[in-house]
């Protein structure tokens, strides 16, 4: 008995020290090194080289400035003696329009009335009475308390005689109105909703949300500085549209996302997906033949003169406006992968790849809906007049109106779903050889619970009521004196496998087809 009680001991110190040991876990070996090295190597061999062509690029394409050969009037400026002023409607009230027949019964016509808002201004004085434009009234309408922007025409000619001069507005001599609606004052409200938009992604996704804010400020700075003095200059639209994406989205997933292997791999299917749009879009713009000339604002750029090309502006959006969706699939599917290799990282590539595809297809469809109704909102007032066309309806669809709003659609969408399977791809083959040395210095969940249950005996505590530990206490109810074996040894030996048993079907499961819900981890 002694000697079996010794022996005993000697197996549950045993078990002890071989649960130290897989806690501490073997060091990296140099063949999983090796991998991590090639791997990180391999994504530093293709996003280097193209990071220098796109700086390349983009010296070369950097606009230079000069806007002399174009002549286009800015619609707000003001001639001498006129002012943009601002105020506070008062009232809102109908009244005769200046210049109308003062005895209507004796032409047999109606006098007609102009809408006029009775405004304080801003700049103190007395009230005056802007005139309202008939779109104005009839769509929105102008109501006590609004604040709007107005010419002030009062100084161009001194009143001539026989003008009114009522509540501090003075009436020009030919019937033109002294004060002019021109637009509503939106600061505050557009101001109100940036602060509260800033505020929710702040607070949800906190200092990563700050981040994609500040990369979404740097984002629109290239815009503005490179890709649109670019295409006013008649600069290539498509090597334009590619090389601003680029440093956009490099710009972007980097400070949001941090450095990474796995902002790394959302960058190349990203860059990937691009790459399809701009070849779709190239050809579809010369395919179905858009022009752009039933936009009244691409009418005003053609008029402009220069070398602005209303086509190479049209396929330079095709590139640009799926910039959003296509960050927003690559980087999830990225992030995709790596938590399912993380749930289990013993998952062949080819079964990690079809769970991780199972996501992705599932964001695809979500996606391309985002995508047609987002075109669809934006572009509603112009499909409502085409319906009342009474048109049939793939004659509409194809019409000049419609067709950008169309390609668009398709062009972005293709490219959103290809860049996918590829970012899956990738990722899979980034995290197997990047991960391998992560795993190979960390006990898999299999060998953590063995440990935990050799503990729990070793220390004389019940063991866990799993299947395993059941077995194990089968085995602790036998013989105890069993080739010298202590009945400990023999219930952690089966509670061992047992753990292995169950932490292995915890890890099947968890890429069977289920989705993870565990929270993402940083520096990845």
């Amino acid at each position: 008995m002694g000697a079996g009680h010794g022996a005993g001991h000697g197996s549950a110190g045993h078990g002890h020290a071989g649960h130290g040991h897989s806690h501490g876990g073997p060091p990296a070996g140099p063949a999983a090194a090796a991998a991590r090295r090639r791997a990180t190597w391999i994504l530093a061999a293709v996003l280097v080289p193209l990071g220098l062509l796109t700086l390349v690029g983009m010296v070369s394409l950097w606009p230079s400035g000069d806007r002399s050969g174009l002549q286009l009037s800015n619609p707000y400026s003001v001639a001498q003696g006129v002012t943009m002023d601002t105020g506070t409607v008062r009232t809102v009230r109908s009244e005769a329009c200046a210049g109308a027949s003062s005895s209507p019964a004796s032409s047999g016509t109606s006098a007609s009335t102009c809408s006029l808002a009775f405004t304080q201004p801003d700049a103190g004085g007395a009230e005056v009475r802007v005139a309202l434009n008939p779109d104005i009234v009839k769509s929105h309408g102008v109501k006590p308390g609004d604040r709007i922007r107005y010419l002030n025409l009062s100084r161009i000619q001194p009143p001539a005689q026989g003008s009114a001069a009522q509540g501090g507005a003075v009436q020009q001599a030919s019937g033109t109105p002294a004060y002019v609606f021109t637009d509503f004052v939106r600061t505050v409200p557009i101001l109100l909703l940036a602060a509260l938009y800033a505020v929710v992604v702040v607070a949800v996704a906190r200092w990563r949300g700050l981040r994609a804010l500040l990369g979404l400020g740097g984002a629109y700075v290239v815009l503005v500085a490179f890709v649109l003095p670019g295409l006013v200059e008649g600069k290539p639209p498509l090597l334009l549209a590619l090389v601003g994406s680029t440093v956009i989205m490099m710009g972007v997933l980097y400070f949001a996302h941090g450095l990474s292997a796995r902002t790394s791999t959302a960058l190349l299917g990203t860059i990937f997906g691009l790459g399809v749009t701009a070849l779709l879009a190239a050809w579809s713009t010369d395919a179905a033949y858009l022009t752009g000339v039933g936009s009244h604002d691409a009418a005003s750029l053609v008029n402009v003169g220069g070398n602005i090309s209303i086509s190479g502006i049209i396929l330079c959006g095709l590139i640009i406006s799926g910039l959003g969706a296509l960050n927003d699939v690559t980087i999830t599917q990225s992030s995709a992968v790596w938590e399912l290799y993380e749930l289990a990282p013993h998952t062949p590539a080819r079964k990690l790849f079809t769970s991780a595809l199972r996501i992705g297809r599932d964001h695809i469809a979500s996606t391309v809906y985002t995508i047609a109704f987002a075109y669809a909102g934006a572009a509603l007032p112009l499909l409502i007049i085409v319906s009342l066309y009474d048109r049939p309806f793939l004659e509409a669809i194809t019409s000049s109106e419609l067709a950008e709003e169309v390609v668009r659609t398709l062009v972005g969408s293709v490219g959103l779903v290809l860049a996918i399977p590829m970012t899956t791809a990738v990722a899979v083959a980034v995290v197997k050889a990047t991960g391998a040395s992560r795993i190979e210095g960390r006990p898999s969940e299999a060998a953590r619970l063995a440990g935990e249950e050799t503990d729990r005996l070793a220390a004389g505590r019940s063991p866990r009521t799993t299947a395993g530990t059941r077995r194990g206490e089968a085995g602790s109810a036998s013989s105890p004196d069993d080739g010298g074996a202590h009945p400990a040894a023999a219930g952690t030996a089966a509670a061992t496998a047992g753990a292995g048993a169950d932490a292995d079907a915890v890890t099947q499961g968890d890429v069977a087809g289920e989705y993870p819900t565990r929270r993402s981890r940083r520096g990845r």
